[in-house]
């Protein structure tokens, strides 16, 4: 069974889209080894497991994937690569919600990097590759689609074709131009920071809303604005948006939820702008 948060009218439910372990350096950026180590301990090697969790939304209207994890089409030298502890499950996932690819109606990516658009592309039986969800709309920012097809000398690491072949051609591509609202009670904007296109999704339902920030707030050890990524392409915008976005949301009464984090999958932020975990149901 998922865990799953309730908003009256809507559920948020995390998926397994497969576990990694990176650097730990890597996650912290600038942040000193003795202050990040305290809220996520690394093993002797430095590594820290993450888990790519890909955010089932139901509403009334529409079932909804923010992202789709590491996807089921690494090879075995990747896998190495990046330290996979965790297999890709989430057509299987699915099923235990009583969904099948096919109900899914969008897929929301916050942006292109493998770790979230690895799934949107699947294998077949046949060893065939295949949209793993056909019949979904993929909402996608177009300045992001931009640099995935066209990507620069830093980006083109993470932005692997593989992952989004044959999607163009299918009719399933939705690109937007900023803000807007994709479903109802479902909202994008555009953020960059992360990626140039990276969005975050907003989430209401009718007891609860919930900010979805993506790589803008992949941990709860991330709650301090001045705590990046060294993957941020721009870490400074990064700065500039958690700085405006965290109190506002908060003022607001959102709860935030996470991708990456092992520890916490939700939370506020209380006046310090400490993570306090949101308590999720450990049923569908």
């Amino acid at each position: 069974m998922a865990a799953t948060l309730h908003l009256g009218s809507a559920t948020i439910s995390w998926l397994n889209g497969g576990d990694f372990e990176l650097d730990g350096g890597t996650m912290f950026g600038p942040v000193p080894r003795i202050l990040w180590k305290r809220c996520f301990p690394p093993d002797e090697e430095n590594f820290i497991r993450l888990p790519n969790s890909p955010l089932l939304i139901r509403t009334p209207e529409a079932n909804v994937l923010v992202d789709t994890g590491l996807g089921d089409k690494l090879t075995e030298k990747q896998k190495s690569i990046y330290r996979v502890v965790r297999e890709w499950s989430l057509v299987e996932d699915l099923a235990g919600c009583g969904l099948s690819r096919e109900d899914i109606d969008l897929v929301i990516l916050t942006h292109g990097d493998f770790d979230h658009a690895g799934g949107i592309v699947m294998r077949t039986g046949e060893e065939r590759a295949e949209l793993t969800f056909p019949r979904a709309r993929h909402i996608i920012q177009r300045r992001e689609w931009e640099d995935i097809t066209r990507p620069n000398i830093r980006s083109a690491h993470a932005y692997w074709p593989e992952n989004f072949a044959g999607l163009e051609q299918s009719g399933r591509l939705e690109l937007v131009d900023g803000d807007c609202e994709v479903s109802p009670g479902i909202r994008v904007e555009l953020t960059g920071g992360h990626t140039r296109g990276h969005q975050l999704v907003l989430v209401t339902g009718s007891r609860g809303r919930v900010a979805h920030l993506g790589d803008l707030f992949p941990t709860h050890c991330h709650a301090n604005p001045l705590w990046v990524m060294a993957y941020d392409n721009f870490p400074l915008e990064v700065i500039e948006r958690k700085n405006t976005l965290l109190p506002a949301f908060c003022r607001q009464g959102y709860r935030f939820t996470f991708y990456h984090d092992p520890h916490m999958q939700a939370c506020t932020l209380d006046d310090r702008g400490t993570p306090v975990a949101v308590r999720i149901s450990a049923t569908t």
